[in-house]
């Protein structure tokens, strides 16, 4: 229980990374989530990925809405910086704050009732103004705060736990996010760490729009036969294109066929092993063909499923300065009235 803290003592033999961290250090506050729930292996996903890439705590703000998984931040990096803002409003609250201050590492954490019902439009811009963020939903497609009924990306004739079936059709936020013009794009499995634990990374160092589609099972309403969000159902239907072997900086490529090299604009080297060789992840028409054939087969497609090497950010087309904006000083801020009168002349 949160209530109950953490011991701060660590046992002086666990290992540190490069900035001095242990594993440890990356966690949070004892989770409150059922026992088996999908977030809590969200959040060790997380908590791994980061201590991997030596990543400082501080260096990172987490963000959430409403929902059992924008409680999940609670349960991760401790020593960050955190808000848990309105049901829906966590994009909107994200983006503001980036706006003021550039040099963090945005990792907004969401759930399918939250982006796909009422933050639906929240979701939808972020994506097309190329926020730089890590957007991560955590998807178990119902309710859980309140009792288990259908979320909206609940798949039709799916079954809920007391046996009514889902007749809407669902929506499908990996298909929406590569229409909208998201710059990465990958869906997880919270049962399979290996696979989740590289995306997360690679959505981080990223630079651009990131959005992580997990499908996280919820133990105590939709984890049952006819479910198609339960960890049985995942582990079935699981078409994974790809799987990111490491992430590190640009290395000599290699000459494997079953493996493609993806430069990144900050010269770090996506390195994938290639599941389905008909899928190419620069390809953005391609991916979204590939997630709509094989859904339509009744398959789950998983991992990167789409990636531009460089992203173009909501920084670049508001022509921003390198810098935080938080920290210009009131010269750079109130300039003059010639420099108004300047500006005013270029508007007419």
């Amino acid at each position: 229980m949160t209530y109950i803290a953490k011991p701060t003592l660590h046992h002086p033999t666990l290992t540190k990374n490069k900035v001095g961290y242990t594993r440890r250090d990356y966690e949070g506050r004892i989770s409150t989530l059922c026992a088996g729930c999908g977030h809590d292996s969200i959040s060790a996903a997380i908590v791994q990925a980061c201590w991997q890439m030596d990543i400082e705590p501080h260096r990172v703000a987490k963000m959430s809405g409403i929902g059992c998984s924008s409680k999940t931040p609670d349960y991760f990096l401790s020593a960050s910086h955190g808000l848990n803002s309105v049901h829906g409003r966590m994009p909107s609250v994200l983006t503001g704050a980036s706006l003021a201050n550039r040099e963090l590492l945005y990792l907004g954490v969401s759930g399918d009732g939250d982006s796909a019902s009422i933050g639906l439009g929240q979701f939808a811009h972020a994506m097309r103004r190329g926020v730089p963020m890590v957007y991560i939903v955590e998807n178990n497609g119902v309710y859980g705060l309140t009792k288990g009924q259908f979320s909206p990306t609940a798949d039709a004739g799916s079954r809920s736990k007391k046996g009514a079936t889902n007749t809407d059709v669902a929506i499908d936020l990996v298909s929406l996010a590569l229409q909208l013009g998201a710059s990465y794009v990958a869906r997880g499995f919270s049962g399979d760490k290996a696979q989740l634990v590289p995306l997360i990374q690679g959505a981080l160092q990223h630079g651009g729009a990131a959005f992580i589609d997990v499908v996280s099972p919820c133990v105590a309403f939709n984890n049952h036969a006819g479910s198609t969000r339960s960890y049985d159902h995942v582990r079935e239907h699981n078409a994974a294109l790809n799987r990111i072997d490491f992430i590190d900086l640009a290395e000599a490529p290699t000459g494997d066929a079953a493996v493609m090299d993806v430069p990144q604009a900050d010269g770090s080297l996506l390195r994938l092993r290639k599941l389905q060789a008909d899928h190419d992840p620069r390809d953005r028409l391609s991916a979204m063909t590939t997630v709509q054939r094989l859904q339509a087969q009744g398959e789950l497609p998983t991992g990167l499923i789409y990636v531009n090497p460089e992203p173009r950010t909501l920084h670049q087309q508001m022509k921003l300065p390198a810098g935080a904006l938080n920290r210009l000083d009131e010269a750079a801020l109130c300039p003059g009235a010639e420099a108004l009168a300047r500006l005013n002349d270029g508007l007419r």
